[in-house]
């Protein structure tokens, strides 16, 4: 075994390595965690670590805290110093929704991961959403909060949809600014825009879906497994899209917003040009 080992340069102690599954109380914890970020995505780990013996009696470390939301993929939102200056590796793209009219659908997609708490475990949801309309285009789940989760739901939106979109905007995690994602993007001819740093306002409608979505389906319901929870998602979001009417929409549904003729859009967009 040990020659097999050094011949493969793998270490014993990882041949040998039997993984240990997340414990109840730590499964607990992020469910918390989960429930306080929508009430209030600005709290620090040292305020959690108040609120959570204050108000649900879990005596919990920072340190912990901190790993458990490095897990979930959580962080406050907070002013940070030099957020300016881009990573070596990572090219940011400027945020393009500030002071645009968005007026017609397609004009504005955007896309967001967010963390499912499971009684077995966690998984992340990734949604794709048409910024006029509100209607979810495009989703897919995984255990693992990675770049192929986000090009599944953007490869579902377009198969379904059979449109592509003038500008997609996303915040600026490594999926989003992976080269995978936005050469992906790139090839399909469409404009990539980011939200500054910590600015959750400015994706702010999937921010919101993500909120209904977990107190009327995911909180509700607790699905045990990775099917199921699936199997409901895809009964929450018919009826998001197809069913439950949006004031803000003259009360009709996201598919119908969707779905309207775009007749009068593509004239004025004519006009624009032919005065151009």
């Amino acid at each position: 075994m040990r020659r097999q080992c050094e011949l493969l340069e793998v270490a014993r102690s990882s041949v040998e390595y039997q993984p240990v599954a997340e414990s109840e109380e730590d499964r607990r914890i992020k469910r918390v965690l989960d429930e306080i970020y929508l009430i209030d995505p600005c709290l620090g780990s040292r305020r959690l670590v108040t609120v959570l013996k204050r108000d649900y009696g879990l005596k919990v470390n920072r340190k912990r805290v901190q790993r458990l939301r490095r897990e979930m993929g959580q962080e406050a939102i907070w002013c940070r110093p030099r957020t300016s200056i881009p990573e070596a590796t990572h090219r940011k793209y400027p945020y393009l929704l500030r002071k645009l009219s968005i007026e017609r659908p397609d004009q504005v997609w955007c896309a967001d991961i967010t963390y499912v708490p499971m009684p077995g475990g966690h998984a992340y949801l990734c949604a794709v959403m048409d910024w006029y309309s509100r209607k979810v285009l495009g989703w897919a789940v995984s255990n693992t909060m990675d770049t192929g989760l986000c090009l599944r739901a953007l490869n579902q939106a377009l198969a379904v949809t059979g449109r592509t979109p003038e500008i997609f905007n996303t915040d600026q995690g490594c999926q989003f600014t992976s080269e995978e994602w936005t050469e992906r993007l790139l090839e399909l001819g469409v404009k990539i825009s980011m939200d500054g740093r910590g600015r959750w306002m400015d994706n702010v409608f999937i921010e919101r879906l993500w909120r209904s979505l977990k107190y009327e389906e995911i909180y509700l319901w607790e699905h045990a497994t990775v099917p199921e929870l699936e199997s409901g998602l895809e009964a929450w979001f018919k009826r998001y899209n197809t069913w439950r009417p949006h004031e803000a929409l003259g009360n009709l549904t996201p598919e119908e917003v969707h779905n309207q003729p775009r007749h009068s859009a593509n004239a004025e967009t004519a006009a624009e040009k032919e005065a151009a």
